[in-house]
Formats: C-alpha cells, structure tokens, sequence
C-alpha cells in the first residue's frame, strides 16, 4: 500500500504521517516542491509516485488574509483538488480530501447534516466548498470529510494561541457567541487510517470500494462548545501552569472584535453518517481536548 500525503508541512499531516506508518508507505509531499495550484505538477507527482490512494491535507488556511488573497485561496483549496481528483480518475486511484464547518452560514440551531445546503460567509468558506464540488465533479471515488475547528499541539491553532495568551496576560476575553465542535488533528488521522484499514482489508478494488462510499462525511468531535468554553477547558486540563499568569477569563461578543472574515455563529456538525457508514466512533470533544493537553 502506497499513499500519496500532500500537504506534509500542516497540523494534520503530521498526525496522518505517524498514524499511517503501519498501514502503508507514505510519500509525503509539500510546497514549494510540490505545488497544489499547479496542475502539471500534480498531474506529474501522481504519475511518478504511482501511489494507491491520495490524501489531500493541504489547505488555504487564513481565514482573514482570504479575504484579500482570494485568488491564492481559491487556486489552493478550489482549483488544485479538482485537478487533483482528475488526475486521481484517470488513473483509478481513490482520494481523501478534507473540507470545513465553514461552508455554513451559522444560521441554524441544531447540528448540521451533509445534505444541507452549504452558503458560506466568507472567501475560505467559499473556497472550500468549491473545492467540495470541483472534486465531486471530477471523479467518482472520494470521500470528503468535513472537519471543524481542527487543533493539536503543534502549528497555529487556537490552542496554542490559548497558552500563549495566558502567559502573557492576566485577563482574556474570549467570545461565547461563536459555537462548534473543538477536533483534536490526532482524532481526525486515526479515524482517516481505520476508514483506510477497512478498505484495505474488503475483497474489492480500492477504488471500487471508495466508490461504493463516495461522497461527504463529517468528521468532528462530539458535543458542542462556545470558544470561551473550549478555553476555560483548556485551562483546566493543562498540566504545566506554572508560567500562567492568567487569572480570569470573561466572555466577549463577536460583535466586540474586528475581523475581515466573518465567523458563521453555529457550526456544530452532525456526524451520525460517518459513524453508521464505518462504525467510526465520535469521541467527546472535552476527552479529546484532555489527551491532548495531558
């Protein structure tokens, strides 16, 4: 078994490289020798690793800077998959792509389900969604999971902004009017390499059995959080205090920030179909946040 990694350099990519190991070869690949907006190049690296399957954990990530680099974002999170999963067609090779809660509005009150229909807010939002159809369009066998407020210890997340906020300040005021589901990046890449293992193990063509299984799952940690929450709990988990000097955290409005991108203000997703379609199980995203920090 041999996987093509694209995006070596991110949060996640790191957890799926380590997690991986033991189901297959992983050829990891990044910019700036690997360039996801450039369709030769793609098309060339999946012809010479000849691998059988593609994961695709790039992203266009900055969701502010987007807002004025939409022609960046867009080539990366939008046009690149496609080409990506025209290249993966061609030669009947399976892909994992990740997408986000952003393509929501925030809008509703309950948790979201794939079939509802995405109308994003701001240029990443919108940048992932088309990346969501230019990959539906261009082949047959993918799965894309749709993460949500993904995290780890490592990269720039808000977790690590969180603790480096409370060794500098002794009050942080942190929003409980935007709500998600806080996703460990450790999660969401053992739950990538059970999905994989299975295929792996099925008496069928892999690309046949990603056929079978095409389309959109969320992916994301169970239960729902404000961020000012998630950031009380990880004051409560972390282990290594000493060098706080945070002594309270107060709640704050959206409204009270400015950002260039909006935030959709409820982004909770449901993921009911990833767990019956590959009895995945959905760990509570205050267990995830305390193995995480512990």
């Amino acid at each position: 078994m041999k996987i093509l990694l694209i995006g070596e350099k991110g949060q996640l990519a790191w957890e799926l490289i380590r997690t991986l190991m033991p189901v297959g070869e992983v050829v990891s690949v990044d910019y700036p020798q690997f360039d996801i907006s450039d369709k030769t190049q793609i098309a060339d690296t999946v012809k010479a690793v000849a691998p059988d399957i593609v994961i695709n954990a790039s992203a266009y990530t900055n969701v502010d800077l987007a807002e004025t680099e939409k022609e960046k974002a867009m080539a990366i999170n939008a046009d690149g998959p496609g080409w990506l999963a025209a290249a993966c067609a061609s030669k009947k090779i399976p892909l994992i792509h990740y997408s986000t809660d952003f393509v929501f509005d925030g809008t509703k009150k309950t948790p979201y389900v794939e079939t509802d229909q995405p109308n994003p807010i701001n240029v990443y939002g919108l940048s992932k969604w088309r990346g969501e159809q230019s990959i539906q369009q261009e082949t047959g066998s993918a799965l894309i999971f749709r993460l949500a407020w993904l995290y780890s210890m490592r990269g720039n997340s808000f977790v690590t902004k969180f603790l480096e906020w409370a060794k500098k300040y002794e009050t942080i005021r942190i929003v409980d009017d935007q709500i998600g589901n806080p996703t460990w990046a450790r999660f969401v890449a053992e739950a990538t390499a059970a999905i994989l293992s299975q295929a792996i193990i099925a008496e069928k063509p892999l690309y046949n059995w990603f056929a079978e299984r095409n389309g959109i799952y969320h992916l994301t940690s169970g239960g729902e959080a404000s961020r000012y929450d998630w950031a009380k709990r990880i004051l409560d988990f972390f282990p290594q205090n000493e060098n706080f000097i945070i002594n309270e955290i107060l709640t704050a409005k959206t409204i009270e920030f400015y950002t260039p991108a909006l935030r959709p203000p409820f982004s909770v997703l449901n993921c009911d179909r990833i767990v019956k379609s590959f009895n995945t199980s959905v760990t509570h995203w205050e267990n995830q946040l305390r193995l995480c920090l512990q």
